[in-house]
C-alpha cells in the first residue's frame, strides 16, 4: 500500500525522535543505523528511504532545532526592520528559554555540545558542525550591519569581531550549563551576559581599536 506524504512525514519525525534518544543515550560515535531503526521500532529500510547515512540524521535533527528561529533571525535582518537588536536580543533569549523549558530542545543541544566526538570517524558531522557556525555567524553579522545601517550602532562598527565575541559568549554559557546547571540560573544569567554585551556595543569592538578586527568568518 502506498504511503501517503504525511504518513512518510511521520515515520521521519519518529526516526529523527529515536535518533535523538540513542545518540543522548550512546553518543553519536557509538551509535549505528541500527540502533536508531531498533529504537523507533522500524526496519533499516525506512530508515535508509528517509537518510543515507548517520550524518545527515545528524544535520536533519540540528536543522529541526534552528527552524522556528530562522525566520526571526531573518526578520531582524530585514531593512524595514526598526530594532534589529531588539531582535537580537528576542532570538537569544529565546534560545535559553527554550533550552531551559524545552526537554527535547535541551536535549538536542546536549548532544551536540557533549555527545558528538569531532573526530575523523565523524568527518562529515565535523563539517556539519563548521557549516552550522558560519551560517549562525553570518545571521548575527546581518543583524548587526543592519543596526549600524540604521545608526543605531557606530559606523567604525566591526560586526565581524562583535559576532565572534557573542558565539564564543553564548557557546561557553550553554556548554557550562548543560552540564551542571538549573533553568533558573541559566535564564538569569543569560538575560545578564547578553544585555551587557549589546550595552557595550556602542562602547566596544571599533574598528582600529587596540585589538586587530577579526577576519571575515
Amino acid at each position: 500500500m502506498k504511503r501517503t506524504r504525511e504518513e512518510a512525514e511521520q515515520t521521519r519525525e519518529r526516526l529523527l525522535d529515536a535518533a535523538e534518544q540513542v545518540f543522548q543515550r550512546k553518543g553519536v560515535s557509538r551509535t549505528s543505523l541500527e540502533d536508531i531503526a531498533r529504537e523507533a521500532g522500524l526496519t533499516r529500510g525506512a530508515l535508509y528511504w528517509h537518510f543515507k547515512d548517520k550524518s545527515d540524521v545528524f544535520a536533519a535533527i540540528v536543522d529541526r532545532l534552528n527552524a522556528p528561529l530562522v525566520a526571526l533571525e531573518i526578520a531582524g535582518a530585514d531593512p524595514d526592520e526598526p530594532e534589529p537588536l531588539a531582535r537580537l536580543r528576542e532570538v537569544l533569549l529565546r534560545i535559553v528559554h527554550d533550552i531551559a523549558h524545552d526537554p527535547q530542545r535541551r536535549r538536542v543541544y546536549e548532544i551536540i555540545f557533549h555527545k558528538c566526538e569531532l573526530t575523523e570517524t565523524n568527518q562529515a558531522i565535523v563539517e556539519r558542525h563548521r557549516r552550522n557556525y558560519l551560517e549562525v555567524a553570518q545571521r548575527i553579522r546581518s543583524l548587526l550591519e543592519n543596526a549600524r545601517q540604521q545608526g543605531q550602532l557606530p559606523p567604525d562598527f566591526d560586526a565581524a569581531l562583535a559576532t565572534r565575541q557573542l558565539q564564543v559568549q553564548i557557546t561557553g554559557l550553554l556548554y557550562l550549563w548543560l552540564l551542571w546547571d538549573s533553568p533558573e540560573r541559566l535564564v538569569t544569567e543569560a538575560v545578564c551576559m547578553v544585555d551587557a554585551y549589546l550595552d557595550s556595543l556602542s562602547l566596544c569592538y571599533r574598528s582600529g581599536d587596540q585589538c586587530q578586527a577579526a577576519p571575515d568568518p
